[in-house]
């Protein structure tokens, strides 16, 4: 609770949990209720403005767009977590190896990650999609492995200079096997570089999965998407341009709201931040005084 705190003192961090909340409970009130369906086609009513009943207006097809947002909710959250979970397995897992292991096991592991952050993301999605077809998937593991390879190469440092710290050498004497020094003082002491690779990654996996659907490469016709809907209206732009605006400035909150976030639980869970932050704000305060 103390973390939350100092979390939501923070103005980067409570932005950051505003936006995410409102994207997740968005997402779950999608799975019940939507204004209306959203791939209800309702040509009458193609390109109402905004009003009431639709809110945002409509699109060419005369489909909602408040209700392709609220559904298309339900897609970002689904990929931003498959990639953050996926990120997180790969990249914790080769930082241990590289760390951890002999050091012709930690050698092999620096040469693969350094090849594989070659390739950027959106190029391994696009050669997965070519051979397994355009989905959700296909974003997920994309965007999962390629950021696992950047948090492995940004974590695996950290936990060797952590490694090398008395209460790490400590622990090994007092008979702490390596997985539970891993546990106990290696992983939360890298835990906030972990987290805004962390938090950049599912940021990135949103602005892919919208990517790769305006390519074609993404969520299917047939699934809500944000992306789909930027493609579709971006058509459209200098005849209805109010209508692109409501897609952009979705994938544009989420994104700045899961790297403020990211930034907060930083600030908030970095017990260096935490030890210095007393002397730190009494620095940035302290004003000399004129000695006439």
């Amino acid at each position: 609770m103390s973390a939350l705190r100092r979390l939501w003192a923070l103005s980067t961090g409570r932005f950051g949990l505003i936006v995410v909340a409102v994207i997740l409970l968005t997402a779950a009130v999608s799975l019940v209720w939507t204004p209306f369906d959203p791939q209800q086609v309702d040509i009458p009513n193609r390109w109402a403005p905004p009003g009431w009943p639709h809110v945002l207006g409509t699109d060419g097809t005369g489909r909602d767009i408040l209700s392709l947002l609220i559904a298309g909710s339900r897609t970002t959250v689904v990929v931003a977590v498959g990639a953050g979970v996926v990120a997180t397995v790969l990249g914790l897992a080769l930082a241990a190896l590289g760390a951890l292991t002999r050091r012709w096991v930690r050698e092999t592991v620096a040469v693969a990650v350094d090849i594989l952050i070659a390739f950027p993301v959106l190029l391994i999605a696009m050669m997965i999609s070519a051979v397994w077809g355009g989905s959700l998937w296909v974003v997920i593991w994309a965007v999962g492995i390629g950021f696992g390879v950047n948090i492995a190469r940004v974590t695996r440092p950290e936990l060797r200079r952590v490694l090398q710290s008395d209460f790490v050498l400590a622990g090994r004497a007092s008979g702490l096997t390596p997985a539970q020094n891993l546990v106990r003082h290696l992983l939360p002491n890298v835990a906030p570089v972990f987290i805004v690779q962390l938090s950049w990654g599912m940021a990135v996996a949103v602005l892919a999965e919208a990517g790769l659907s305006y390519l074609g490469f993404g969520a299917p016709p047939t699934e809500p998407s944000w992306g789909l809907l930027l493609a579709e209206l971006q058509q459209y732009l200098t005849v209805y341009p109010l209508s692109v605006l409501w897609p952009g400035l979705a994938i544009t909150f989420t994104v700045l709201g899961l790297n403020l976030l990211g930034d907060g639980i930083r600030d908030a869970t970095d017990p260096t931040l935490s030890r210095r932050g007393g002397s730190a704000r009494r620095a940035r305060t302290h004003v000399p005084e004129v000695v006439a």
